[in-house]
């Protein structure tokens, strides 16, 4: 078994996330951090046992927070939060979404300024290493106090609440919790808040998302490498010497890969004389500056993404007692809002070795924004894959024969195999629309401006997925031109790409069921690429 992580609040990685989403790599709670987090956890019981009066630990939530609960009513204020705000609906997230919520949530409560003990970091940490997921909605939240409704699924399986997800079925919690060797816990106070306050869910749904973009933005090379061969297109628009004089990582990164995977390519040298095309269409010769574009944005989103999944996103927080403006305790705060007077906020406890502040971190804004942006990059990376199979399908551009099929007439083709990615951008271009222009105010008008960041990660997904089918059709088709071509060969990497799709998918040599090799196409995607090429890029 491999050694665990140890989460400490700090160090957690898009690396060791996709390691623990994917692999299933254990994780357990560092010790420096458990100290961290008693610590936390001793400025909420003495402001408890002080008198104070502290947001969402003995008030109630959001538009509630003036009401004051009884000291004999704190625990159950805590379980009724969770019961309440289980409110989602619509298909249930996959698996690597919800063992990444857990994750994200554990880390972030790490950092002992959400005042919850290590045992409730510990209950979150064996539900993801005895792989029993929490059944999560997918849909229910707005990104305003974070994700609510997804969270405080995630959490009710602690209760023995909810269901959980156990051998692949979903069963009862208590069942559920029973098969793993593990009981249900009592909250105390502040947890159930500190549970639920966060956008873990959005930021699960952008990191998986930003994994598996990584991979699509190297299979783009390839593929775009694939086609810009087959139709025997020149190789000058990615000399180097040009991208020199435009500098930005990113296309200078794609123009080296295409570059590196056509020198050698008997189909380019047979070009190079008597071929009285002077300049290839933009989709070819052009795919440094697009492709490389959406690897800048990708750079930009992952930056983002190192400071959300080690960030604190609840609220009220406990941080260290400091030098304050004067009559800064007891300041209004918000759902933030000062004791008594706001809501999902908190009012400063002072004279003690902490303070409870009340603030917004967990507004999704700064995740709903990236999603977005991600979301519209990935659409142009599909947008102009397709192009590209159009020229490889369209005879009086590329000189191939009709739809990539001798007997064309006889025969479609790929005639179809295009239309269906047409079908996936145009999908594309209403899912790429902003999410995080939208608001809707919830919560009586205090939650009056929201980040929509959770229907922002879940577009995105889609994305990715039509990315993935689209450029799974290009390489197919890409695949087929060389066939067309011979006996003359490309590069020796891009010969080892079609061996590649040619132990997944046969040569086209007259009309078959398409769904089949496509889908045989996504998968080689989704398997990923020979490693071998994938070190190239």
């Amino acid at each position: 078994m491999p050694r665990p992580i140890a989460i400490d609040g700090s160090s957690l990685t898009l690396e060791s996330f996709g390691r623990v989403v994917h692999e299933r790599v254990p994780c357990e709670l560092a010790r420096a951090a458990r100290q961290r987090v008693r610590r936390g956890r001793e400025v909420i019981e003495r402001a408890l046992a002080g008198g104070e009066v502290v947001y969402g630990v003995n008030t109630g939530f959001g538009e509630l927070a003036q009401v004051r609960i009884a000291p004999d009513k704190l625990l159950q204020l805590q379980r009724n939060l969770l019961l309440s705000h289980a409110a989602g609906v619509g298909e249930p997230l996959p698996g690597a979404a919800v063992r990444g919520m857990l994750l994200l949530r554990a880390n972030t409560l790490a950092r002992g300024h959400s005042g919850v003990r290590p045992e409730l970091i510990e209950a979150l940490l064996a539900l993801l290493n005895h792989d029993v997921l929490p059944v999560v909605p997918s849909r229910g939240s707005v990104g305003a106090s974070g994700d609510l409704a997804p969270l405080a699924h995630l959490a009710l399986p602690l209760l023995g609440r909810g269901l959980l997800r156990a051998g692949g079925v979903a069963v009862p919690a208590e069942e559920g919790l029973r098969r793993a060797g593990l009981a249900p816990i009592e909250l105390q106070a502040k947890e159930g808040l500190a549970l639920i306050n966060g956008t873990q869910a959005m930021t699960s749904l952008l990191a998986l998302a930003a994994l598996e973009a990584r991979r699509l933005v190297k299979a783009a090379d390839l593929a775009g490498a694939l086609s810009a061969d087959a139709l025997r297109s020149t190789d000058s628009a990615f000399d180097p010497r040009i991208h020199a004089l435009r500098p930005h990582p990113g296309q200078q990164a794609s123009a080296a890969n295409l570059w590196r995977l056509l020198q050698g390519s008997a189909i380019r040298e047979s070009h190079r004389v008597g071929d009285l095309r002077v300049q290839d269409p933009y989709s070819i010769r052009c795919m440094p500056q697009v492709h490389g574009a959406v690897r800048d944005l990708l750079a930009d989103v992952e930056a983002k993404l190192a400071i959300e999944i080690n960030a604190v996103t609840d609220n009220p927080l406990v941080v260290e007692l400091a030098a304050a403006p004067a009559g800064a305790a007891g300041a209004a705060g918000g759902r933030g809002g000062a004791a008594g007077t706001g809501g999902r906020g908190g009012a400063a406890a002072a004279g003690l070795a902490g303070a409870v502040l009340s603030g917004g971190n967990f507004h999704g804004e700064p995740m709903a924004l990236a999603a977005d942006v991600l979301a519209i990059g990935l659409a142009e990376l599909a947008a102009i894959s397709e192009r590209r199979i159009e020229k490889l399908t369209n005879a009086a551009f590329s000189g191939l024969p009709a739809f990539l099929v001798r007997d064309a007439g006889l025969d479609s083709g790929f005639m179809i195999a295009h239309v269906t990615a047409a079908a996936l951008v145009s999908e594309n271009k209403g899912l790429a629309h902003p999410a995080s222009v939208d608001s809707i105010p919830t919560s009586a008008d205090k939650e009056d401006h929201v980040s929509m960041g959770m229907g922002a990660a879940l577009k995105l997904g889609k994305v990715v997925d039509n990315l993935r089918q689209v450029l799974g059709i290009e390489l197919a088709a890409a695949a087929q031109g060389i066939d067309l071509l011979r006996p003359l060969t490309s590069s020796l990497p891009l010969e080892a790409l079609h061996a590649s799709i040619r132990t997944r998918i046969a040569r086209w040599d007259g009309d078959r069921e398409m769904a089949p090799d496509l889908a045989a196409a996504e998968e080689l995607l989704r398997d990923g690429i020979d490693p071998h090429l994938q070190e190239l890029l």
